[in-house]
């Protein structure tokens, strides 16, 4: 997301840079070029205006201290107001009192109300919490069944009435469902419905009526830009909405959508989708957002990613058979799989500061190393994995084929592999093997061997 708003904001800092203070006269440029950025990455124009008006008192006068240079002064003025503009801080969801708390998923159709019902069930599971997922679309077909599919998929449970049942009755029964299950939350999967809909709006908001929801959460693509702030601002007139979640992020190179929703609607963005399996939602921290937008990477996400998905004792054993030196490909392809679990290569590549802009445009390349070199290491016996010398011609064929590559490719991993691991070996016993290295904080980085 935010990868041309990214380069465009680059391009206006860079013509600014040089100057010893910040005038009206030189941030003319600067601004227009930031102002048409904004306006390309599909934020709300009025919106763009008053955020340009803002920077630009903000900035003029400003004296450049000796160690900073304007160009380093006005991303840190742009950096400023665009987390003003979407909130400032991350605004957690409340919790009932008394249990059960009350989640209600509302939006239009399509916009991924369910699969975001799954996922913020995981991610509230994982809080130490016991959700009840409960299916109120009557109206759209199977919606019903792709609930109790997700759900499963999450590990939590579902509840719902049928087809022929009435909406406000199924999510009222649920409460009682709940109490009988020692469910504490209950996350409501309503009607997808259009804010022109008066009858539909009206079930929505004798739900939110009959169910004094704490949260009454619009989700909205990020992918329909403008339509999704225009919606949600409809819904926010109709019904009393908490906060927002934008889906399918990590499919919006603009991110207007993010920008703009705060200011016009006045509600805050809470959580973002940031890709499709159930563990892909993240809470929205305007900082880190900001951050991202101007290329300065997001290591605490990162961190906090590693923190909910790798396997902490894993991480442990590996470093001890590191410092030996004693680890193998089933080692290795352990600590892959861990990484696969941070998300896409190009995404975590992106989230550690400088390193995106080092990296070329287009990494999928480098996506399909990995799944060749996962591929290889999943061909070879458990024998192999554990002893890779004794992998000669006949089993390097073999493992080729197995694995729809060739066997000079899989020379060159056994190859890295071996130099990885000489490289590792050394670099945890420290210099000459007279000190102690810099132990490992999580999953190796897997080296492709093609």
């Amino acid at each position: 997301m935010f990868e041309s708003l990214t380069k465009r904001l680059e391009s206006a800092f860079k013509s600014i840079r040089g100057q010893g203070r910040l005038t009206e006269a030189n941030m003319k440029d600067a601004l227009q070029q930031i102002r048409q950025a904004l306006l390309e990455a599909d934020v709300h124009y009025k919106v763009v205006q008053k955020f340009i008006t803002d920077v630009q008192a903000a900035a003029v006068g400003q004296k450049v201290l000796e160690s900073i240079h304007p160009g380093q002064m006005i991303v840190k003025i742009v950096h400023d107001e665009l987390v003003r503009l979407m909130g400032a801080q991350n605004e957690p969801l409340t919790f009932a009192a008394k249990p059960p708390t009350v989640i209600m998923m509302v939006g239009l159709q399509g916009q991924g109300k369910t699969t975001t019902a799954g996922k913020l069930a995981v991610m509230l599971k994982r809080q130490g919490r016991k959700p009840l997922l409960v299916g109120a679309d009557v109206y759209r077909p199977a919606a019903i069944e792709q609930l109790e599919i997700v759900a499963g998929q999450a590990g939590v449970e579902s509840f719902s009435l049928g087809v022929k049942a009435n909406p406000v009755d199924i999510c009222l029964m649920a409460r009682g469902e709940a109490s009988l299950r020692g469910c504490d939350v209950l996350i409501l999967d309503t009607a997808g419905r259009l804010h022109v809909d008066e009858e539909m709006m009206g079930e929505v908001r004798r739900i939110a009526a009959q169910m004094a929801p704490q949260e009454i959460l619009f989700v909205a693509s990020a992918m329909t830009g403008q339509d999704a702030v225009r919606s949600a601002k409809q819904f926010n007139d109709a019904v009393p909405l908490t906060g927002v979640v934008l889906t399918q992020m990590d499919g919006d190179a603009r991110g207007g959508a993010a920008i703009s929703i705060i200011e016009v609607t006045g509600r805050p963005v809470k959580f973002v989708g940031t890709g499709e399996k159930l563990d892909a939602l993240e809470p929205f921290h305007p900082g880190r957002m900001a951050d991202q937008i101007l290329g300065m990477g997001d290591v605490v996400s990162l961190v906090e990613k590693a923190q909910q998905v790798v396997d902490q004792k894993q991480a442990l054993d590996f470093q001890k058979k590191a410092r030996k030196g004693d680890w193998n490909l089933e080692d290795f392809l352990a600590q892959m799989q861990q990484v696969k679990k941070l998300g896409a290569f190009g995404d975590i590549i992106k989230k550690i500061p400088g390193l995106g802009k080092m990296m070329p445009d287009d990494l999928d390349g480098a996506e399909d190393e990995l799944k060749y070199t996962e591929a290889i290491i999943l061909s070879m016996t458990r024998k192999e994995r554990r002893n890779p010398v004794i992998i000669n011609g006949s089993r390097r064929r073999r493992i080729a084929e197995g694995s729809g590559t060739t066997v000079q490719e899989v020379n060159a991993l056994l190859k890295d592999f071996q130099k990885m691991r000489d490289m590792m070996k050394q670099m945890m016993r420290g210099p000459k093997g007279g000190g102690k290295g810099r132990g490992l904080r999580g999953p190796l980085p897997p080296m492709p061997g093609r």
